[in-house]
């Protein structure tokens, strides 16, 4: 009896729990004589004040728990929630444990037809939080199961929404989180739920820009905009944080990032007011990097919203930041451990493949150091192109390509060029600019001057229309170097000149530094 009162619990067991389970009859004298059978031994206690025992051999805990009727399992499940739930208060993973016999103690009910729809709930409701709370460490793997989990205890007795969109987020490959989305949004018409079709509508749309052929950004930006009105009618502050995030995704595709950002602030006001884990803090923290606020006035706003332990993503954010301001050795120090953790987690944001090479190689690239650069993007590259994201790989394909002409590997360069030219929609204004630069650069290399500069000057129109100071800076360094080329050293410095400013708003001093060393030997190559 006492075997099967610990087998409940699990391997590791407690004293107090099989006294708890054993109808007050005394437990410890008998636990001592199983010590002395070898059976069990003792542990390590995992809560303050009480004794441990670890099953000798798994196959014993699963012999004692295989003795018992669904029945009694059903009740004894129960039974130690109740008991953990009053003294387990300090255990970090206390809601996914009880959350696991909950759901057993309802599971065994179904199965002996006498199902439980309160306890169903409760177990459900404790499966989420666990699940959220993984969300927001950007755990995806530990997060699925259980949002899964306590999905499937809750669909049989209600619609819940906003569930089944975090199990959305938790999805790795946005074909998945769009079928996700767009199930739900069938449940929500079906139910009459307005409210909660079109914030699942907003969901798909919003991951079908990852793969679709022709980002669909105008009817996302329709669709958040219509759901905004419902949702703030009906004050659903989760609901208004994930539209919020939408709008500033739309920000994002037209390389608006100041409106991202404001977008971004947004949603975390509203996770604040909803309860919530910062989940939106990654649209910010992009947004603070490739947006116009300077550098360290984008750094003191990052650390002022992190939160006590942050994710890989604001990490590599805050690596970003530094290096712009040339803090290389504290960028590196801070980029490089997020990025492992980010391997380990299996990616950094919802529904991304990325898992932090692409900001690794931004931080080598600002250090002038494009060997390093060309590695990590190719990394990221080869990730994107296994996960067939072609929206991610429409971008970084040129961008490792603009490293690649760095290194004077032009002819490695162009078919990347021209895979961003046949992935990137027209709204894809940061893919429409990169490969334009690169091919750029190839047509200089070999002498075609006048292709060159054509694509050059398409670049920097499309610069004008956005508020990123970095790719504009970028922009007008690739057409300097396409006028040097062709011989038009003055034109070529004037433009370098150009791109200085753009760097020094963005407070970019690692750009900044490398324009000025390229300012230095252009006048030195000048004739005399």
């Amino acid at each position: 009896s006492v075997l099967e009162r610990g087998a409940v619990e699990g391997e590791i067991f407690h004293r107090g729990a099989v006294q708890a389970l054993s109808d007050g009859s005394p437990v410890t004298r008998l636990l001592a004589s199983l010590v002395r059978k070898n059976l069990i031994r003792p542990d390590k206690a995992q809560l303050a004040g009480d004794d441990a025992f670890r099953f000798r051999h798994l196959l014993i805990r699963d012999a004692a728990y295989g003795a018992l009727s669904k029945a009694t399992r059903a009740r004894l499940h129960e039974r130690f929630s109740a008991w953990l739930e009053e003294r387990g208060g300090d255990l970090v993973e206390l809601d996914e444990i009880l959350g696991f016999h909950l759901e057993q103690a309802a599971r065994y009910r179904t199965e002996l037809g006498d199902p439980d729809p309160g306890l169903a709930e409760r177990a459900g409701a404790r499966l989420a939080d666990a699940g959220r709370r993984a969300l927001w460490r950007v755990d995806y793997r530990a997060a699925a199961p259980l949002l899964e989990r306590a999905l499937e205890l809750t669909r049989p007795l209600r619609l819940d929404v906003s569930l089944e969109l975090d199990l959305a987020d938790a999805r790795p490959v946005p074909r998945e989180r769009a079928a996700i989305a767009e199930r739900a949004a069938e449940r929500a018409r079906e139910a009459g739920d307005r409210l909660g079709e079109a914030l699942a509508l907003v969901v798909a749309a919003q991951a079908r820009l990852l793969f679709a052929d022709d980002p669909a950004v105008d009817e996302l930006e329709r669709l958040a905009r219509a759901a905004l009105a419902l949702l703030e009618d009906a004050e659903d502050h989760a609901g208004l944080a994930r539209v919020w995030g939408a709008l500033g995704n739309v920000a994002n595709f037209r390389s608006r990032y100041e409106e991202r950002t404001q977008a971004s602030e947004q949603a975390l006001r509203h996770l604040r007011l909803a309860g919530r884990h910062h989940l939106g803090l990654a649209a910010l923290h992009l947004g603070l990097v490739l947006g116009p606020r300077p550098a360290d006035e984008a750094l003191r706003t990052l650390d002022s919203v992190l939160p006590e332990n942050p994710g890989p993503g604001a990490l590599l954010a805050r690596a970003r930041l530094l290096a712009m301001l040339a803090r290389f050795d504290e960028a590196w120090a801070l980029a490089r451990p997020a990025a492992e953790r980010a391997r380990e987690l299996g990616g950094l944001q919802p529904g991304e493949l990325s898992q932090g090479d692409a900001d690794l190689g931004e931080i080598a690239a600002l250090a002038g150091d494009h060997a390093t650069a060309a590695a990590y993007l190719r990394r990221e590259c080869d990730r994107y192109q296994r996960g067939g994201d072609r929206a991610h790989l429409s971008t970084y394909a040129p961008l490792l390509g603009r490293s690649l002409c760095a290194l004077g590997r032009h002819d490695e360069a162009e078919p990347l060029a021209q895979l961003g030219r046949e992935l990137g929609g027209e709204q894809g204004i940061v893919t429409q600019m990169l490969w334009r630069q690169v091919q750029a650069r190839v047509h200089a290399h070999r002498g075609e001057h006048a292709e060159a500069e054509r694509l050059a000057r398409e670049v920097e129109a499309i610069a004008e229309r956005t508020d990123d100071l970095n790719r504009h800076g970028d922009a007008l360094c690739d057409l300097a170097e396409v006028l040097a080329a062709a011989g038009r050293t003055d034109k070529a410095a004037e433009t370098l000149e150009q791109a200085l400013e753009r760097y020094e708003r963005k407070q970019n001093l690692a750009m900044a530094a490398q324009v000025r060393d390229r300012l230095a030997k252009l006048q030195d190559a000048a004739p005399r």
